[in-house]
């Protein structure tokens, strides 16, 4: 138990379920009566006692963390509430009353001395607010350089081994191969049928990316690729040739780090005729 160093309420810092809350209790005013305080007496919803599929956590693992709101996310962070508030609650709370400029400009010590918050949360949610400022300010010869497929399963394997549905990305590359945007495209059952190549190109044309390099996962964890990816394959590389970008390859993601890389299996190009 950690005690907020500005005297408010006890927080347990302690990795319980995000949201996790000791039962709120009834507490006597001045005057004798019995009425409850303010906010006591009310149901509060944890995330625990949320359906598995619909937990912040969980969710991040099996859809990706695009699929998250920013309360959301803060929540992973923050991982407990208060008596009276979920993490997601209390996420949503700052959020409404700094928004997340106000929270990256505030110091930890500001922060710890908001309500749901301790010493440990601070540093937790200044610490990864650190790390996205800087990410965001990476100075072009800093950010990451695709030179084969297993820059590709360093930069979004692991994450991507792990999605239970099918996830379709392009990596919009620079004229020296590096990372300028990553953007998922298609959630969902990626096939040929369905994935609309132009929308596969839209960022990069948007963005006047001359390179790209699509990857997407395969849940059964085999990435062998199917006729499907293939053929996909070979209708983007035959549109990005008009419109001067150059598909450098397309990855399959599987399980335990295996991957597929269609270029190194001469699979890119259409076969001759």
């Amino acid at each position: 138990m950690t005690i907020n160093p500005a005297g408010l309420t006890p927080r347990d810092e302690s990795p319980d379920p995000i949201g996790a809350q000791a039962p709120a209790q009834n507490h006597a005013s001045d005057s004798g009566s019995s009425a409850p305080a303010e906010g006591v007496g009310r149901y509060h919803v944890r995330i625990h006692d949320l359906p598995q599929a619909e937990r912040p956590r969980e969710r991040l693992l099996s859809s990706g963390p695009h699929a998250l709101s920013n309360a959301e996310l803060l929540a992973i962070l923050l991982r407990t509430g208060t008596r009276d508030e979920s993490a997601l609650d209390v996420a949503s709370r700052l959020l409404a009353s700094r928004g997340l400029d106000g929270l990256q400009r505030a110091s930890a010590h500001e922060l710890a001395e908001e309500r749901g918050l301790g010493p440990a949360s601070a540093a937790q949610l200044k610490a990864a607010l650190e790390l996205g400022l800087r990410l965001a300010t990476l100075q072009p010869e800093e950010r990451p350089t695709i030179t084969g497929p297993e820059d590709v399963l360093s930069l979004v394997g692991s994450e991507m081994a792990v999605l239970e549905q099918e996830e379709l990305r392009v990596l919009l590359l620079n004229t020296k191969n590096q990372v300028q945007a990553i953007e998922t495209v298609y959630r969902g059952n990626v096939n040929a049928a369905q994935v609309r190549i132009s929308e596969l190109l839209r960022d990069a044309v948007r963005r006047n990316c001359p390179n790209l390099l699509a990857v997407h996962n395969h849940p059964s964890g085999d990435p062998t690729p199917s006729k499907d990816d293939v053929r996909m394959t070979r209708d983007l590389v035959l549109a990005g040739q008009l419109l001067d970008i150059d598909v450098l390859d397309h990855v399959i993601v599987g399980s335990g780090g295996r991957h597929v890389s269609l270029r190194n299996e001469g699979l890119l190009e259409a076969d001759p005729t």
